[in-house]
């Protein structure tokens, strides 16, 4: 398997489900920026400060699934029931001429 093999795959993964890599993305921003301010958290405990860091980047994530799945059933159950009947209207149309 090639390289460019390997890259369509992951590109066609992308746009199956777009809101994986923008979950992974928030989620490495979260844990950079948490774990820039590590030094300036004052008088809080470092064990507290990496549970509100690990907290954020789980609800960002479980976010970004979530609304993944809302966006997967709008296209599965309101957009391609409405293009099916509207093919269907097209071709009994087009058959009635």
């Amino acid at each position: 398997m090639s390289a460019y093999d390997e890259e369509s795959k992951l590109m066609r993964k992308v746009k199956e489900n777009p809101f994986v890599p923008i979950g992974m993305a928030g989620f490495f921003s979260i844990v950079g920026y948490r774990l820039y301010k590590l030094k300036s958290r004052g008088d809080m405990k470092m064990s507290v400060h990496l549970i509100h860091m690990r907290v954020m980047a789980q609800g960002f994530v479980v976010g970004a699934m979530t609304i993944g799945v809302i966006y997967s059933m709008y296209k599965d159950y309101i957009v391609k029931p409405r293009e099916e009947l509207k093919a269907l209207q097209q071709q009994s149309a087009f058959q009635h001429k």
